[in-house]
Protein backbone atom coordinates (compact mmCIF):
# COMPACT_ATOMS: atom_id res chain seq x y z
CA UNK A 1 0.00 0.00 0.00
CA UNK A 2 1.32 3.46 -0.86
CA UNK A 3 1.29 6.32 1.57
CA UNK A 4 2.99 9.51 2.55
CA UNK A 5 6.12 9.49 4.70
CA UNK A 6 5.04 10.30 8.23
CA UNK A 7 6.02 13.88 9.11
CA UNK A 8 8.44 14.24 11.99
CA UNK A 9 10.64 16.90 13.46
CA UNK A 10 14.25 16.02 12.83
CA UNK A 11 16.36 17.46 15.63
CA UNK A 12 19.71 15.89 14.93
CA UNK A 13 21.16 14.91 11.55
CA UNK A 14 24.34 13.06 10.70
CA UNK A 15 25.33 13.34 7.03
CA UNK A 16 27.49 10.59 5.54
CA UNK A 17 28.80 11.93 2.22
CA UNK A 18 31.26 11.33 -0.63
CA UNK A 19 31.55 14.91 -1.99
CA UNK A 20 30.58 15.21 -4.95
CA UNK A 21 29.03 18.50 -6.06
CA UNK A 22 25.49 17.42 -5.24
CA UNK A 23 26.69 16.32 -1.79
CA UNK A 24 28.08 19.83 -1.35
CA UNK A 25 24.70 21.34 -2.25
CA UNK A 26 23.03 19.09 0.32
CA UNK A 27 25.53 20.26 2.92
CA UNK A 28 24.69 23.89 2.12
CA UNK A 29 21.02 23.18 2.79
CA UNK A 30 21.62 21.27 6.02
CA UNK A 31 24.36 23.28 7.71
CA UNK A 32 22.36 26.52 7.71
CA UNK A 33 18.91 25.12 8.46
CA UNK A 34 17.87 26.50 11.87
CA UNK A 35 15.41 23.64 12.37
CA UNK A 36 18.14 20.99 12.63
CA UNK A 37 21.50 20.33 14.22
CA UNK A 38 24.08 18.64 12.03
CA UNK A 39 25.98 16.72 14.68
CA UNK A 40 28.57 15.32 12.27
CA UNK A 41 29.55 15.08 8.63
CA UNK A 42 31.33 11.82 7.93
CA UNK A 43 33.31 11.17 4.76
CA UNK A 44 33.06 8.00 2.71
CA UNK A 45 34.88 6.96 -0.45
CA UNK A 46 32.75 6.99 -3.60
CA UNK A 47 32.80 9.91 -6.02
CA UNK A 48 36.41 10.34 -4.93
CA UNK A 49 38.86 8.11 -3.02
CA UNK A 50 38.60 8.10 0.79
CA UNK A 51 41.44 10.56 1.44
CA UNK A 52 39.98 13.07 -1.04
CA UNK A 53 36.49 12.56 0.37
CA UNK A 54 37.76 13.51 3.83
CA UNK A 55 39.54 16.54 2.42
CA UNK A 56 36.39 17.58 0.54
CA UNK A 57 34.19 17.38 3.64
CA UNK A 58 36.65 19.57 5.47
CA UNK A 59 36.88 21.97 2.51
CA UNK A 60 33.10 22.37 2.24
CA UNK A 61 32.70 23.03 5.96
CA UNK A 62 35.57 25.52 5.97
CA UNK A 63 34.34 27.33 2.84
CA UNK A 64 30.80 27.63 4.22
CA UNK A 65 31.84 28.35 7.83
CA UNK A 66 28.41 27.47 9.29
CA UNK A 67 27.32 28.86 12.66
CA UNK A 68 27.80 25.44 14.26
CA UNK A 69 30.77 23.34 13.17
CA UNK A 70 29.92 19.63 12.97
CA UNK A 71 32.32 16.84 13.82
CA UNK A 72 34.11 15.45 10.78
CA UNK A 73 34.72 11.75 10.23
CA UNK A 74 37.60 10.37 8.19
CA UNK A 75 36.91 7.95 5.33
CA UNK A 76 38.71 4.66 4.79
CA UNK A 77 38.80 2.14 1.98
CA UNK A 78 35.92 -0.38 1.72
CA UNK A 79 36.90 -3.99 2.36
CA UNK A 80 36.63 -4.86 -1.33
CA UNK A 81 38.11 -1.57 -2.57
CA UNK A 82 36.38 1.01 -4.75
CA UNK A 83 35.63 0.26 -8.41
CA UNK A 84 37.03 2.49 -11.11
CA UNK A 85 34.76 4.95 -12.88
CA UNK A 86 34.86 5.71 -16.58
CA UNK A 87 32.87 8.94 -16.19
CA UNK A 88 33.65 11.50 -13.51
CA UNK A 89 30.95 14.14 -13.45
CA UNK A 90 32.37 16.02 -10.48
CA UNK A 91 35.97 16.47 -11.61
CA UNK A 92 39.10 14.70 -10.39
CA UNK A 93 38.91 16.43 -7.01
CA UNK A 94 35.15 15.89 -6.69
CA UNK A 95 34.38 19.61 -6.38
CA UNK A 96 34.75 20.80 -9.96
CA UNK A 97 38.54 21.16 -9.82
CA UNK A 98 38.22 23.85 -7.17
CA UNK A 99 41.26 22.59 -5.24
CA UNK A 100 40.24 24.33 -2.02
CA UNK A 101 42.92 24.73 0.62
CA UNK A 102 42.16 23.08 3.95
CA UNK A 103 43.70 23.42 7.39
CA UNK A 104 45.61 20.57 8.99
CA UNK A 105 43.49 18.65 11.48
CA UNK A 106 45.41 17.38 14.49
CA UNK A 107 43.03 14.62 15.49
CA UNK A 108 41.05 12.60 12.96
CA UNK A 109 38.50 9.97 13.91
CA UNK A 110 37.23 7.20 11.60
CA UNK A 111 33.79 7.92 10.20
CA UNK A 112 32.22 4.75 11.57
CA UNK A 113 33.51 5.63 15.06
CA UNK A 114 31.99 9.12 14.81
CA UNK A 115 28.63 7.63 13.70
CA UNK A 116 28.73 5.14 16.58
CA UNK A 117 29.56 7.81 19.15
CA UNK A 118 26.98 10.35 17.97
CA UNK A 119 24.15 7.80 17.89
CA UNK A 120 25.12 6.47 21.32
CA UNK A 121 25.23 10.01 22.69
CA UNK A 122 21.62 10.71 21.69
CA UNK A 123 19.67 7.43 21.47
CA UNK A 124 16.58 7.68 19.30
CA UNK A 125 17.34 11.23 18.14
CA UNK A 126 19.89 10.98 15.32
CA UNK A 127 18.81 10.55 11.71
CA UNK A 128 21.59 9.28 9.46
CA UNK A 129 21.41 10.65 5.93
CA UNK A 130 23.64 8.41 3.80
CA UNK A 131 24.37 10.16 0.51
CA UNK A 132 27.24 7.93 -0.62
CA UNK A 133 28.15 4.24 -0.43
CA UNK A 134 27.08 2.57 2.81
CA UNK A 135 30.57 1.58 4.00
CA UNK A 136 30.53 3.70 7.16
CA UNK A 137 26.95 2.92 8.15
CA UNK A 138 27.54 -0.83 7.87
CA UNK A 139 30.73 -0.61 9.92
CA UNK A 140 29.05 1.49 12.61
CA UNK A 141 26.19 -1.00 12.90
CA UNK A 142 28.69 -3.86 13.07
CA UNK A 143 30.37 -2.25 16.10
CA UNK A 144 27.33 -2.91 18.28
CA UNK A 145 24.30 -5.03 17.36
CA UNK A 146 22.14 -2.75 19.52
CA UNK A 147 23.17 0.44 17.71
CA UNK A 148 20.52 0.05 15.01
CA UNK A 149 17.77 0.34 17.60
CA UNK A 150 19.21 3.67 18.75
CA UNK A 151 19.05 5.30 15.31
CA UNK A 152 15.97 7.41 14.67
CA UNK A 153 16.02 6.79 10.92
CA UNK A 154 18.42 6.03 8.07
CA UNK A 155 17.76 7.84 4.79
CA UNK A 156 19.66 6.25 1.92
CA UNK A 157 20.37 7.79 -1.46
CA UNK A 158 20.74 4.92 -3.91
CA UNK A 159 19.29 1.94 -5.67
CA UNK A 160 16.89 1.89 -8.58
CA UNK A 161 13.15 1.44 -8.49
CA UNK A 162 12.81 0.20 -12.08
CA UNK A 163 16.10 -1.69 -12.23
CA UNK A 164 17.92 0.70 -14.59
CA UNK A 165 21.30 1.74 -13.22
CA UNK A 166 23.53 4.73 -13.84
CA UNK A 167 26.95 3.09 -13.55
CA UNK A 168 26.03 -0.35 -14.94
CA UNK A 169 22.82 -1.35 -16.71
CA UNK A 170 21.49 -2.73 -13.42
CA UNK A 171 23.18 -0.82 -10.59
CA UNK A 172 23.33 2.72 -9.32
CA UNK A 173 26.68 4.15 -8.27
CA UNK A 174 26.28 4.33 -4.49
CA UNK A 175 25.21 0.70 -4.08
CA UNK A 176 27.66 -0.54 -6.75
CA UNK A 177 30.64 0.99 -4.93
CA UNK A 178 30.17 -1.22 -1.87
CA UNK A 179 27.33 -3.71 -2.33
CA UNK A 180 28.48 -5.82 0.63
CA UNK A 181 27.91 -2.89 2.98
CA UNK A 182 24.60 -2.04 1.33
CA UNK A 183 23.36 -5.59 1.83
CA UNK A 184 24.46 -5.49 5.49
CA UNK A 185 22.53 -2.26 6.09
CA UNK A 186 19.40 -3.46 4.28
CA UNK A 187 19.44 -6.71 6.22
CA UNK A 188 20.14 -5.08 9.57
CA UNK A 189 17.54 -4.58 12.26
CA UNK A 190 18.24 -0.84 12.26
CA UNK A 191 15.38 1.58 12.76
CA UNK A 192 13.30 2.79 9.82
CA UNK A 193 15.27 2.81 6.59
CA UNK A 194 14.04 5.03 3.78
CA UNK A 195 15.50 4.47 0.31
CA UNK A 196 15.42 7.28 -2.27
CA UNK A 197 16.19 5.57 -5.62
CA UNK A 198 17.96 7.44 -8.40
CA UNK A 199 15.05 7.12 -10.81
CA UNK A 200 12.90 9.00 -8.28
CA UNK A 201 15.45 11.64 -7.28
CA UNK A 202 16.37 12.29 -10.93
CA UNK A 203 12.84 13.50 -11.63
CA UNK A 204 13.94 16.80 -10.07
CA UNK A 205 16.11 18.55 -12.65
CA UNK A 206 17.63 22.01 -12.93
CA UNK A 207 18.38 23.90 -16.14
CA UNK A 208 21.02 26.56 -16.75
CA UNK A 209 18.71 29.16 -15.24
CA UNK A 210 19.69 27.73 -11.85
CA UNK A 211 22.99 29.60 -12.16
CA UNK A 212 21.11 32.89 -12.50
CA UNK A 213 19.03 32.10 -9.41
CA UNK A 214 22.01 31.40 -7.17
CA UNK A 215 22.81 33.92 -4.42
CA UNK A 216 25.42 36.52 -5.29
CA UNK A 217 29.12 36.10 -4.55
CA UNK A 218 29.11 38.34 -1.47
CA UNK A 219 27.33 35.50 0.35
CA UNK A 220 29.63 32.60 1.28
CA UNK A 221 27.06 30.08 0.03
CA UNK A 222 26.58 31.98 -3.23
CA UNK A 223 30.32 32.26 -3.84
CA UNK A 224 30.80 28.58 -3.09
CA UNK A 225 27.98 27.30 -5.32
CA UNK A 226 28.88 29.63 -8.18
CA UNK A 227 32.35 28.15 -8.01
CA UNK A 228 31.35 24.47 -8.30
CA UNK A 229 27.98 24.17 -10.10
CA UNK A 230 29.09 25.38 -13.57
CA UNK A 231 31.44 22.39 -13.73
CA UNK A 232 28.53 20.01 -13.15
CA UNK A 233 26.53 21.57 -15.98
CA UNK A 234 29.50 21.24 -18.34
CA UNK A 235 30.16 17.61 -17.43
CA UNK A 236 26.48 16.62 -17.74
CA UNK A 237 26.49 18.12 -21.23
CA UNK A 238 29.86 16.73 -22.34
CA UNK A 239 29.63 13.27 -20.77
CA UNK A 240 25.89 12.57 -20.87
CA UNK A 241 24.54 14.96 -23.49
CA UNK A 242 22.09 16.52 -21.00
CA UNK A 243 21.23 20.22 -20.83
CA UNK A 244 20.06 19.93 -17.22
CA UNK A 245 21.49 18.45 -14.03
CA UNK A 246 20.22 16.31 -11.17
CA UNK A 247 21.04 17.11 -7.56
CA UNK A 248 20.24 13.64 -6.26
CA UNK A 249 21.74 14.10 -2.82
CA UNK A 250 19.88 17.35 -2.18
CA UNK A 251 16.63 15.57 -3.11
CA UNK A 252 17.44 12.65 -0.80
CA UNK A 253 18.09 15.10 2.04
CA UNK A 254 14.51 16.33 1.62
CA UNK A 255 13.27 12.87 2.61
CA UNK A 256 14.65 13.63 6.09
CA UNK A 257 13.72 17.31 6.23
CA UNK A 258 10.40 17.33 4.34
CA UNK A 259 9.08 13.74 4.21
CA UNK A 260 5.61 15.02 3.30
CA UNK A 261 6.92 15.58 -0.26
CA UNK A 262 7.34 11.83 -0.81
CA UNK A 263 5.14 8.78 -1.14
CA UNK A 264 6.61 5.45 -0.07
CA UNK A 265 5.90 1.75 -0.27
CA UNK A 266 7.17 -0.77 2.24
CA UNK A 267 9.34 -3.21 0.31
CA UNK A 268 11.58 -6.23 0.66
CA UNK A 269 14.95 -5.24 -0.78
CA UNK A 270 18.31 -6.99 -1.10
CA UNK A 271 21.52 -6.37 -3.06
CA UNK A 272 23.16 -8.63 -5.64
CA UNK A 273 26.82 -9.30 -4.81
CA UNK A 274 28.20 -11.73 -7.35
CA UNK A 275 26.47 -11.36 -10.72
CA UNK A 276 28.83 -10.54 -13.57
CA UNK A 277 26.23 -8.21 -15.07
CA UNK A 278 24.23 -7.34 -11.97
CA UNK A 279 26.65 -6.79 -9.05
CA UNK A 280 25.33 -3.90 -6.98
CA UNK A 281 21.75 -4.16 -8.29
CA UNK A 282 18.96 -3.54 -5.79
CA UNK A 283 16.57 -6.48 -6.02
CA UNK A 284 12.93 -6.21 -4.90
CA UNK A 285 10.85 -9.23 -3.97
CA UNK A 286 7.76 -8.44 -6.06
CA UNK A 287 6.37 -11.98 -6.17
CA UNK A 288 2.68 -12.45 -5.48
CA UNK A 289 3.59 -14.55 -2.48
CA UNK A 290 6.54 -12.67 -1.11
CA UNK A 291 9.09 -14.70 0.85
CA UNK A 292 11.38 -11.88 2.01
CA UNK A 293 10.36 -9.68 4.92
CA UNK A 294 9.78 -5.99 4.28
CA UNK A 295 12.83 -4.06 5.42
CA UNK A 296 12.85 -0.67 3.67
CA UNK A 297 10.43 2.17 2.99
CA UNK A 298 11.08 3.01 -0.66
CA UNK A 299 10.23 6.42 -2.09
CA UNK A 300 8.14 5.78 -5.19
CA UNK A 301 6.81 9.27 -5.94
CA UNK A 302 7.55 12.84 -4.97
CA UNK A 303 6.13 16.27 -5.57
CA UNK A 304 8.68 17.37 -8.17
CA UNK A 305 7.74 21.06 -8.29
CA UNK A 306 7.63 21.35 -4.51
CA UNK A 307 10.98 19.57 -4.14
CA UNK A 308 12.64 21.87 -6.67
CA UNK A 309 11.19 24.92 -4.95
CA UNK A 310 12.27 23.60 -1.55
CA UNK A 311 15.88 23.26 -2.72
CA UNK A 312 15.92 26.75 -4.24
CA UNK A 313 14.42 28.28 -1.10
CA UNK A 314 16.86 26.35 1.02
CA UNK A 315 19.82 27.70 -0.96
CA UNK A 316 18.51 31.27 -0.59
CA UNK A 317 17.95 30.81 3.14
CA UNK A 318 21.43 29.34 3.56
CA UNK A 319 22.95 32.31 1.76
CA UNK A 320 21.07 34.77 3.96
CA UNK A 321 22.26 32.94 7.07
CA UNK A 322 25.85 32.68 5.82
CA UNK A 323 26.39 36.44 5.54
Amino acid sequence: MGGQVESMMTKKLLLDVDPGIDDAVALCLALFDPQIEVVAVTAVGGNVPPEQATRNVQAVVEQLDPPRRPRIGEASEPDMGLPRRNVQLHGPDGLGNSNFEVSQLQHRHPSDKVIYEEVRAAPGEVTIVALGPLTNVARALARDPALGEMVSQIVIMGGTLAGVGNVTPAADFNIYCDPESARAVFRSSAATKTLVPIDVSCQVTFGYDLLEKLPREHHRVGRFLRGILPYLFRSYRQELGYESICLNDAVALLAALHPELFEVDLAAVDVELSGELTRGATVFDRRRVREWRTNVAVATKLDVAAARDCILRGISAAAAASG
